[in-house]
């Protein structure tokens, strides 16, 4: 793999523990690797066998579906990492750190080795060795959500099973545990708790929430007519419908849903139906038919369509940051979410998205985190590093061995 830089590429440093985030209030994490864990008082943040950096440790995941070569790329260091062909693969998705490999008899958790804690006043970095986890059952349309300490899988005929995160971590799948009944939508874990969405027979999907054993403990009062797409954000969980979302909420022990409606009706081909969004960030991104993006800002509890040309992939880093669009002419297009106007669009990056657009390959997504987007080009080979603060300057160029139809970024 080689990188082509337009400018100086990020410090690849990892700065020692010593010199981390001072909202650990004095307790940085002097001893953070596996060398050092015998001090008499385990340092604020430990995590054995990892080392603690002082800045995201981003990985992209990448993979070929008509190979099943798989990649993990590196994006402080530069360098690439081969990890097991997977023939069969469909799908690639992340919680954040593990990789989860869709194929049609079951899904490959990879450990990515990079992952990001949040303390809420501030939060850890961690980086450490790509490892092998092991093989999920379920093909076509197995969902997987996580939180720190469960792992859901939801098979497509509604059953779900519930693995320890603490097991994931250790490289192991562990055994799961089975929920009671089935659900109409993948079953998110927030706030200590399971979201979940049950139906009876053919009426709308309400609200459930769950303690980790399945136990339902309240039933916020809710209705989502033909549910699909979620997303985990700060204000909470985000569930589309028919007609708009449902917001999920804890405060102080108590759960609330609130609908926030598209305003009007929508058809069913240009409602949202697959969330993008920075990770933690309350701004979500979904295709509006053929030429618009949905953009939901969560806080606001608004929605606004984004007219554009022929969308492939969307996404943005939130609120002051401009909405990011893959359109069928193989640029990126940048465009201010609270006017529609278009700000700024780069030369072509992609020679051909013509399979994507048809639907006959997986398209290319924009992966963002705080400061870079990421977009994958199959056709080329490479990608994109993208500084979307800067008029959506390419940064860096990463050349690679394969074609990285499937693409997903850890560690944020």
């Amino acid at each position: 793999m080689s990188v082509r830089s337009r400018t100086r590429p990020l410090v690849p440093a990892l700065l020692s523990a010593a010199l981390l985030t001072a909202g650990c209030a004095g307790q940085q994490d002097a001893g953070s690797g596996p060398e050092n864990p015998s001090s008499s008082a385990t340092p604020h943040g430990y995590v054995e066998g990892a080392t603690e950096a002082a800045e995201q440790q981003s990985r992209l995941l990448l993979g070929d579906p008509g190979t099943g070569d798989t990649r993990v790329l590196d994006l402080i260091t530069g360098k690439i990492h081969d990890t097991a062909r997977r023939a069969g693969v469909t799908e690639l998705t992340t919680d954040g750190r593990f990789g989860y490999f869709h194929g049609a008899d079951g899904t490959h958790v990879l450990d990515s080795g990079a992952w990001m804690v949040d303390h809420g006043d501030h939060v850890h970095y961690y980086r450490a060795k790509i490892q092998e986890v092991g093989e999920l059952p379920g093909g076509p349309g197995t969902s997987i959500r996580s939180d720190a300490g469960a792992t859901v899988v939801t098979a497509a005929d509604g059953t779900a099973d519930v693995h320890s995160r603490a097991d994931l971590e250790k490289g192991t799948l562990g055994t799961p545990a089975r929920l009671p009944g089935t659900y109409a939508g993948p079953v998110v874990p927030y706030a200590e708790h399971l979201i979940a969405l049950t139906r009876d027979g053919d009426a709308p999907a309400k609200v459930a929430v769950l303690d980790r054993s399945g136990k339902r403990v309240a039933a916020p009062e809710s209705e989502c007519e033909d549910p699909r797409g979620d997303a985990v954000t700060r204000r909470g969980v985000v569930l589309g419908c028919a007609d708009g979302a449902l917001l999920v909420r804890e405060d102080d022990g108590t759960f609330t849903a609130e609908k926030i409606t598209y305003g009007e009706g929508v058809p069913k081909k240009e409602r949202a139906a697959r969330f993008r969004h920075r990770p933690d960030s309350s701004t979500l991104t979904a295709a509006a038919g053929g030429n618009a993006v949905w953009v939901l800002d969560v806080t606001k509890r608004a929605w606004t369509r984004v007219e554009t040309g022929p969308v492939v992939a969307a996404n943005t880093a939130g609120e002051g940051s401009p909405l990011l669009v893959l359109e069928t002419d193989g640029a990126l297009h940048g465009y201010d979410m609270s006017t529609g106007e278009e700000t700024a669009v780069t030369e072509p990056l992609l020679t051909d998205v013509s399979e994507a657009a048809t639907g006959e390959a997986p398209a290319p997504v924009i992966e963002v985190d705080r400061s870079r987007a990421y977009l994958n080009d199959p056709a080329g080979r490479r990608v994109y590093e993208i500084d979307y603060n800067d008029a959506l300057r390419v940064a860096r160029t990463f050349d690679l061995d394969v074609r990285p139809s499937l693409m997903a970024e850890t560690g944020r």
